[in-house]
């Protein structure tokens, strides 16, 4: 790769050492890549939340970017720490589940499990696989080194069953697994399994006492301080307040169930309001 492209997606925030201590790993190998930060501030732990910000943002990139992503529960344990090797990108991380959404959207072509210790560095700790293992590893693939040098193939990871939405009757089930910057609440439930769902009929969407009817295209089209629903810039259903804050309106927050119902008979426009 002649301009090598390396994102960091992590939960470890920004007021301490780790983020840099990475970018430090990576450039002290190779000092031409370009490091990019997708984000450092998704809830600590929380894997779902990881998973749709790196499928909102790695797609976007240039093909052949490497999307090191950290946010790992488990460090030190059994999970395997993985290299995925997609028909576009690169994804490396651990295998908990992070990469679930953006494998839903490529195609994965091989999964190596990083076991070759000449691509670590020489200690490694047992807390810190970011520094110790992801980020050596995507640096010397940025090099040029081969997949298959890291380790060898496995044909299994792990998907996140919990991100999917479920149908139960007149119902599409699912949760807010990420609030932003502007209090808006996104949920899992994505515009293509809505679709189907619905299949034209008009539909309400409920988060706990709050019921909306149906979606609107844009922040425009809803009044200032109305709760509304549309399909955000990632793909997925969120409720939004136009011009406010829905999270403190609805007194929401990650994990609250989302509950889209349908009502009547298939209507000529699609998705209805």
């Amino acid at each position: 790769m002649s301009h090598p492209i390396i994102t960091l997606l992590t939960d470890f925030g920004v007021r301490d050492h780790y983020v840099a201590s990475m970018k430090g790993v990576i450039l002290g190998i190779n000092p031409r890549c370009t490091i990019v930060d997708i984000s450092h501030q998704a809830g600590p732990q929380d894997i779902r939340e990881g998973a749709f910000l790196l499928a909102g943002a790695f797609s976007f990139f240039p093909r052949g970017t490497i999307h090191l992503a950290v946010i790992d529960p488990g460090v030190g344990g059994l999970r395997k720490p993985v290299l995925v090797v997609t028909s576009n990108y690169y994804l490396i991380g651990p295998d908990n589940g992070l990469f679930s959404l953006a494998l839903r959207r490529e195609k994965v072509k091989e999964v190596i499990v990083l076991t070759n210790e000449r691509y670590f560095l020489p200690r490694v700790s047992a807390t810190f696989h970011g520094r110790d293992i992801f980020a050596p590893v995507a640096a010397h693939l940025s090099l040029g080194i081969k997949p298959k040098a890291f380790g060898g193939k496995t044909g299994a990871w792990v998907e996140l069953g919990a991100v999917r939405p479920e149908q139960r009757g007149r119902d599409l089930l699912g949760e807010i697994i990420h609030v932003d910057a502007f209090g808006n609440l996104v949920s899992n439930i994505d515009e293509e399994s809505l679709a189907g769902f619905t299949a034209g009929r008009a539909f309400s969407i409920r988060v706990g006492r709050h019921t909306v009817p149906g979606l609107k295209r844009g922040y425009w089209e809803g009044k200032k301080g109305e709760i509304i629903g549309l399909i955000g810039s990632g793909g997925f259903l969120e409720l939004s307040v136009r011009e406010g804050n829905a999270q403190k309106k609805l007194r929401a927050k990650k994990g609250d169930l989302v509950r889209v119902t349908r009502r009547g008979q298939p209507c000529s426009e699609g998705l209805g309001t």
